[in-house]
């Protein structure tokens, strides 16, 4: 059964399942999830854990010897599986099928790693443990998901929020859950169950938000070309190469632009979606910036990341994050940004 983590409670709430997965590379919510699992399960008797990390080299006559053994200590049991890598290959496939018939309510199993492909989801194996169990799948939260995250939080921790304290937060901890559940932990010891007004939180956060260009480029799809500075500025403090962002811009762009005149042609949407290979997550965003970014811009800012590349290989008297963010700008204000140029050292 698939669950997500937001209705994880609920299930522990209940009689343990003999077989639980948690798979995904969000690293706060794997780790609560792990944590409460493995709480509820020793409230529920479970007191001894047994743990496995499965690599390409693991012996999996171990993990059935070990399941089939008595233990010495307690009568009901956790097993901790780590697999640091979903391609278990037959023998862990075979292996994981055989302790499926032998399966009992003495032993939990606890299977946990990274982000599942679609392949992986869809192996005998992997069907087989969950139908037997619950199946959470973690994912980024973004902008969108975040709001809600925050107040069952803060539900959970008598926090008064106001709505612009919420807002804060987002813009400061997007993309760095841990960071933020500390921060609202730190909010309780200084507020307790006071309402904490705007003035008082911009006094106290400090902005540890952690971005990637991924968020980057979906920012830039958006037109929200404020958070791009933003996410661009932070990028360019933690040392982040300029290159590699650079790249991701050249490649995204030059996309958009292809896509556009492809549309211009009489090209149907949807053969353009398959034939990029965009995820039907990323649709909309794509249906947005196709919508809203004219191709003028788009073969503005194409000459423009050249030009970028070009300069950053070249030269160090610029700074090539102002000129991403120029970019950025570009692509939705390129009447006025074509009076601007790059090279400003040479003007």
């Amino acid at each position: 059964m698939r669950i997500y983590h937001n209705k994880l409670q609920g299930f522990l709430d209940q009689p343990l399942k003999p077989v639980w997965l948690v798979f995904g590379d969000e690293p706060w919510q794997k780790n609560d999830s792990l944590a409460r699992i493995k709480t509820a399960a020793e409230q529920q008797g479970y007191s001894e854990t047994v743990r496995f990390s499965v690599d390409d080299k693991f012996d999996w006559q171990l993990l059935l010897q070990e399941y089939q053994a008595l233990s010495l200590f307690s009568s009901l049991r956790i097993f901790e599986i780590e697999l640091t890598t979903t391609k278990i290959g037959d023998l862990g496939s075979k292996a994981i099928l055989a302790l499926l018939e032998q399966l009992h309510n003495d032993v939990i199993l606890l299977f946990h790693g990274p982000k599942l492909e679609t392949a992986t989801s869809n192996k005998k194996w992997f069907k087989s443990l969950d139908q037997q169990g619950i199946y959470l799948p973690l994912y980024e939260l973004d902008a969108k998901g975040l709001p809600m995250w925050i107040q069952q939080q803060a539900r959970g921790l008598n926090l008064k929020l106001s709505r612009e304290v919420t807002q804060l937060l987002i813009e400061l901890f997007e993309g760095n859950l841990p960071a933020l559940s500390q921060e609202l932990e730190k909010l309780v010891i200084l507020f307790g169950q006071q309402t904490i007004t705007l003035e008082a939180a911009e006094q106290l956060l400090v902005k540890q938000a952690k971005f990637n260009p991924f968020q980057i480029i979906d920012a830039m799809l958006l037109g929200q070309c404020n958070k791009c500075m933003t996410m661009l500025d932070q990028q360019q403090q933690q040392g982040v190469a300029a290159g590699q962002i650079i790249w991701f811009f050249h490649k995204e762009i030059n996309q958009l632009l292809a896509m556009t005149e492809a549309l211009q042609q009489g090209e149907n949407i949807n053969a353009l979606f398959k034939q990029y290979r965009i995820w039907d997550k990323r649709k909309p965003l794509y249906q947005q910036a196709l919508n809203n970014i004219p191709l003028a811009n788009l073969k503005l800012a194409c000459a423009r990341v050249a030009q970028l590349d070009l300069l950053s290989k070249t030269s160090s008297d610029f700074n090539p994050f102002i000129l991403l963010a120029d970019i950025c700008v570009t692509l939705y204000h390129g009447q006025t940004m074509k009076n601007f140029s790059l090279d400003y050292e040479n003007l």
